[in-house]
This record gives C-alpha cells, sequence and structure tokens, in this order.
C-alpha cells in the first residue's frame, strides 16, 4: 500500500493480490516500507515527541477522558493547555491569575439618557443656596450679633432672636477646621447664658423661594419627599432641633437630631415625607423656610417627625445653645433634596453659586470687601461726570449682573465719608442728595446734587446695593 499525502494509505492494486506463495520483489518491498515510514513520521506519537506542523480537525463530539465534571481546559500566557478547576456552577476558577490588558476606549457616541435609575439630579438637586456658606457678599467674614430682626450673614442665610445681642454669627467662627470637602462653614457663638421664656426664640434661617420647589407639590396628594442633610459641630451634645415652615407659619415639621461628641464634627440626614395639607407656595415668594434652633420656647416647639398646623421652628425637649455662654454650634454642607435618600452634597461652581445669591442680593463693592460707608475704596462704584456745582445730576442706568428675585430696595454707600452721598472724587466733597429712581428687577437709576466746589467733569462716584431677599 502506498501513503497518498492525505492520510490515507492504500493497497497497491498493480499487479495481482498477494497470495501464498507469492515471492514479493525487491522493489515492491522496499516501496511498502518507505510508505509506512513515511507515514508514520508524519503521525503524533502518543508520548509527545512529536508535534503537529498544521491545525488538527477533529470530528464533533471528540473529547479528552481525562477531564471531569468539575475540570476544563484554558491557555496560559505561552498558549498552552491547562487545567482549571470548576468551583461552582458556571464558575472556573484558573490556577495561576491571569494578567488583564485595559482595552482602548472609544468616545462614546451622544444620546439621550432613559430609564435611568439610581441619580437624583436634575440640575438643581439642592434647593438650598449657599449651602456650603462659602459666599459672604454683605459681611465678607465679619461678625453679625443677631437682633429682634432677620440680619443676614453668609448669603441667603440670616439669624434673628426674640431679645437682641444673645448670640453671634459669623462665616467660619472659631477658626475650626471644616469637615473634608468643605473649606467654609457658619459658626455660631451664645453670647451669654439666656433663659428661654415660653415664646423666646433664637435661630438661623433660609427662606427658599417658592418657584424652586413648585415640583415638591406640596399641600397636594402628590408631595414629595424630601431628604435634608448637612454637617454640624457643637461644644454640646445632645438632641438638637429645627424645623420646616410655610410662608404663613401655619404649616410647620419640628425635626431632631443628636450630637453624640462635642466638637467633632458629625453628618446628619433627616427624611421627611411631603406634606398633604396647607398652603405652599410655589410662585417668589417663600416656598419653605428652613430654620436650624438655637434656642426656642414651648410655644415655638413641637413633637419632632410629625407636620402639624403650628407655627413651631424646633423640637419639643431640644437643647438650648443661648443656654450656655461660649456654646457654639458650626454648621455646613446644608442639603435639601428631593427623594427619601441623602446623595453627595451637590457642589456648585463658585460663579454659579454667586449667581444664585445675586438674585437675592448684590453689591458694587468688590467680593471680599464688606459693605459699608466710608469703605475707602472707588472699585466698582458707580460713576457719573459733574455738570459742575450746586447742579442736579443724572448717572444713568445701572444695570444688575443677575435680574432680581422682586425690584430690589437700593441702598447707597458714600466710598470717603460716613453717609449714603455719592462723592466728588475730584474735589473731596459730598453731592448734597442722592436717591435711586426706576428701580426694577434688572436695573436702576441715580439721581444727585452736587455739592459746592464740585467742578465740571469732576468724578462723581457711590457704592451701592441691591436687596431682594425673602
Amino acid at each position: 500500500m502506498s501513503y497518498n499525502g492525505s492520510g490515507t494509505f492504500q493497497i497497491n492494486t498493480t499487479g495481482q493480490p498477494v497470495v501464498t506463495g507469492t515471492v514479493i520483489s525487491s522493489t515492491a518491498f522496499n516501496a511498502l516500507t518507505a510508505d509506512l515510514a513515511t507515514g508514520l513520521s508524519t503521525a503524533i506519537t502518543k508520548d509527545g515527541q512529536t508535534t503537529t506542523t498544521a491545525r488538527i480537525i477533529f470530528a464533533q463530539g471528540t473529547r479528552d477522558n481525562t477531564l471531569t465534571a468539575s475540570s476544563a481546559v484554558a491557555t496560559d500566557a505561552s498558549k498552552n493547555l491547562v487545567s482549571v478547576t470548576n468551583t461552582g456552577t458556571g464558575n472556573n476558577v484558573l490556577a495561576t491569575s491571569p494578567t488583564l490588558v485595559t482595552p482602548a476606549l472609544g468616545t462614546p457616541a451622544s444620546g439621550v439618557m432613559t430609564n435611568v435609575t439610581g441619580i437624583n439630579y436634575d440640575g438643581f438637586k439642592n434647593r438650598i443656596i449657599n449651602g456650603a456658606m462659602v459666599i459672604d457678599q454683605r459681611n465678607a467674614g465679619a461678625s453679625v450679633t443677631a437682633g429682634t430682626g432677620f440680619l443676614f450673614i453668609t448669603d441667603r442665610w440670616a439669624n434673628v432672636g426674640s431679645v437682641a445681642s444673645k448670640f453671634t454669627s459669623q462665616q467660619n467662627a472659631g477658626s475650626v477646621t471644616p469637615p473634608v470637602g468643605y473649606i467654609n462653614y457658619l459658626g455660631n457663638t451664645s453670647s451669654a447664658a439666656t433663659s428661654l421664656g415660653a415664646s423666646d426664640y433664637y435661630f438661623i434661617n433660609q427662606k427658599i423661594e417658592g418657584l424652586n420647589i413648585a415640583d415638591l407639590a406640596w399641600g397636594t396628594a402628590s408631595a414629595a419627599t424630601v431628604t435634608l442633610s448637612f454637617w454640624v459641630r457643637s461644644s454640646l451634645t445632645g438632641t438638637f432641633g429645627g424645623g420646616l415652615r410655610n410662608s404663613a407659619f401655619s404649616r410647620s415639621y419640628p425635626f431632631s437630631y443628636t450630637i453624640s461628641v462635642a466638637n467633632t464634627w458629625e453628618q446628619k440626614t433627616i427624611t421627611i415625607a411631603g406634606d398633604t395639607s396647607g398652603t405652599w407656595l410655589t410662585t417668589n415668594g417663600i416656598g419653605i423656610e428652613i430654620d436650624f434652633s438655637l434656642g426656642a420656647g414651648s410655644s415655638y416647639s413641637g413633637t419632632a417627625g410629625a407636620w402639624n398646623g403650628n407655627n413651631n421652628l424646633s423640637a419639643t425637649g431640644a437643647t438650648s445653645v443661648v443656654g450656655t455662654s461660649g456654646a457654639t454650634f458650626y454648621i455646613t454642607g446644608v442639603q435639601l433634596e428631593k427623594g427619601s435618600t441623602a446623595t453627595s452634597f451637590d457642589y456648585r461652581p463658585y460663579g454659579t453659586e454667586l449667581a444664585l445669591c445675586q438674585r437675592y442680593y448684590e453689591k458694587s463693592f468688590d467680593i471680599g470687601t464688606a459693605v459699608a460707608q466710608n469703605s475707602g475704596t472707588y472699585n466698582g462704584t458707580a460713576v457719573a461726570s459733574s455738570p459742575g456745582a450746586l447742579s442736579g445730576m443724572s448717572f444713568g442706568d445701572t444695570r444688575y449682573k443677575v435680574n432680581k428675585r422682586t425690584a430690589a430696595t437700593v441702598t447707597f454707600y458714600n466710598p470717603a465719608a460716613a453717609n449714603q452721598f455719592a462723592r466728588d472724587q475730584n474735589a473731596g466733597v459730598n453731592c448734597t442728595a442722592t436717591s435711586a429712581w426706576m428701580a426694577g428687577e434688572s436695573s436702576f437709576a441715580i439721581t444727585a446734587s452736587t455739592p459746592v466746589g464740585s467742578g465740571a467733569t469732576n468724578r462723581i462716584g457711590v457704592h451701592w446695593s441691591a436687596d431682594s431677599e425673602l
């Protein structure tokens, strides 16, 4: 038989078949043994002494009987077959750890995000403005002593008390290290040990515009749940209180939280089911007022964790910060968001946060300069050219950087004297009158009367602030 090169041996049919007694010629025998040698030389030996020179195609169903139900095969880095052990249904574990190669990812195509779960962000997640206390336009870090009327501290945050001068508020009071991820906080310090009567109250708060909470649908059967989260630190420990109220103070939700360790930052989370009753404004008026109590009498305290029809700004039995002279209450990272889960703090760009604040308050002074008479700086002043002494004049329109919530109250500040008149910078004299007119949501105009000594074309300047706070 001969070897045909395709793996098949064939009997040589030349001549008659070989029978008993037939003499085999040396030529035929040599051809037969040569074919056998060639076939064996190209075969795979079972002891592995030879290797294949081309890909071998196995018939379907061929298997290695040495493999069991709990084993399989894979290749190692040198492309050799290795045994792997099956440790459970569908799980193959390599004997050695493979080396993973990071794939090169291209730029994904743009598209529309739909049916996404686990994300609580709609462009304005945090309904609190300046929750990280980074903006302080009015005071530039100076201390503010609480009065009986609301006084603004860091932007959008105010303090108040039933009796004046019982505590102070200041950006970064005490100069402690803020929580990780923050650079500012609002510090409040008790000025004296104050006893609380039933009608006493001391607190800080922020009033949220109704247009920014309209989607919560409070006051309806579809009222949405919200979550309040914040970082707090106090020299006192115990149960502290606060509350959420509507604009009419006819609906309130007292809440409580515990500070466990003195002088240590702790993060607190409070989930609040939306109020299905009452009137909650969705206009440019007060939508929600959120209060943090530093001491409240029984008339302003209620049961924590439930809506009621009273004017409660704290929980019954809460710690009074003003009850201890020198006691501190620091807070930052305040976030009020839609949903039942507290998510990471909504860090907005500084310019964005400033613009949000400027809807309610804007000033002509540099950001780092506190608003005051006789500031000694003309940077940012509204400017006009004097028509000469004893003349009426107009500065024309001064446009706001951000449209105001409503027509603002404009206040003027003399750059170089303790009054609110415009100043002739060249002559060093004050105008005899300065007032705003045509004040709207986007701009105002200034009129003034020039003094004796004001020369024609002299520079007249005046600082201003525009307030449309809730």
